[in-house]
């Protein structure tokens, strides 16, 4: 007896395969990572034939990052943290100037550096009370930092910041450079807390602007490179320090000191234990200052 066509049973067709992230599609392209179906939408291009996303994410993920000179992310763009410091330090001084200015703006009586509370005659003979930093206004260590008290002060401040800050901002990173910049701020704040007068207003971003000279300084020597232009700059600056009046020495040696010792850790530290030393030495810097600042608050009060 034969059997016609119709009679025998026909082979099963194959089941096309689907896309593993959208079952609804079918594909014939496989993930060269995983071997899974993906479809046209999830294709990626990698180094060799096409990956899905999550293989691609978790790739990225395993390649390690390169770093700076002084161990952190190299900065996307470079320049970013240095331009914003400078953005803000001006439209603290625009809007300080155009609310009254020196001694009469509230964001001067606000975030100006003062010890100790006290009360200050103005130029139209009006008396006003400012709360130091001794009883609670801890805020005015830092936000003195952006507040200038002319145009040729905030000028050679941001001057300096733009010369020396995208310098060490690529040699750092970005969030290192930020990091030491806001730590000097504070750490010559703690100098001048310490070592000026009570009722003695100060202000600007000199301290900071130091602790970048001494940090060049001190990386540009351990990279063999020639700090006589630095160290005369230094010098200059110092000697005017100590010869013009009505400049914070104080915050100015605090900030340069501050600075030598950030810069030790980001230029010195091996490589092996990197991040432990110069995370370190910022855990440091904070605890001398809020344990200096603590030791004077009390001798204040």
């Amino acid at each position: 007896m034969t059997h016609s066509p119709h009679d025998a049973g026909a082979a099963p067709q194959p089941v096309p395969p689907r896309c593993y992230l959208h079952p609804d599609r079918e594909t014939y392209i496989s993930c060269q990572r995983c071997g899974r179906p993906i479809c046209p939408d999830c294709m990626r291009d990698a180094s060799v034939g096409y990956q899905c996303p999550n293989c691609l994410r978790e790739g990225a993920a395993n390649v390690r990052q390169a770093r700076t000179a002084g161990g952190g992310l190299i900065p996307g763009r470079p320049g970013v943290v240095t331009l914003s410091l400078i953005g803000i330090n001006v439209v603290a001084y625009l809007v300080m100037m155009a609310t009254g200015g020196l001694w009469q703006s509230p964001l001067w009586e606000w975030g100006v550096m003062l010890g100790d509370t006290g009360a200050f005659r103005l130029e139209d003979g009006s008396v006003v009370l400012m709360e130091g930093v001794a009883d609670g206004a801890y805020w005015r260590m830092l936000t003195s930092a952006f507040l200038h008290a002319s145009i040729l002060h905030i000028a050679f401040n941001m001057y300096a910041l733009y010369l020396f800050g995208p310098v060490l901002e690529r040699y750092l990173g970005t969030a290192r450079f930020l990091a030491a910049y806001v730590t000097s701020a504070l750490a010559a704040s703690v100098f001048v807390y310490w070592l000026s007068a009570p009722h003695q207003t100060t202000l600007g971003a000199s301290g900071a602007i130091f602790a970048l000279f001494g940090m060049a300084l001190v990386v540009m020597y351990k990279q063999g490179q020639d700090v006589r232009g630095l160290l005369v700059l230094v010098a200059i600056n110092a000697a005017i320090t100590v010869l013009v009046p009505n400049i914070s020495w104080q915050g100015h040696l605090g900030g340069f000191v501050t600075g030598v010792v950030l810069g030790a850790a980001f230029a010195y530290a091996p490589r092996a234990r990197r991040n432990l030393v110069q995370y370190s030495a910022f855990a440091a810097v904070w605890l001398v200052a809020v344990g200096a600042t603590v030791l004077r608050t009390l001798q204040l009060s």
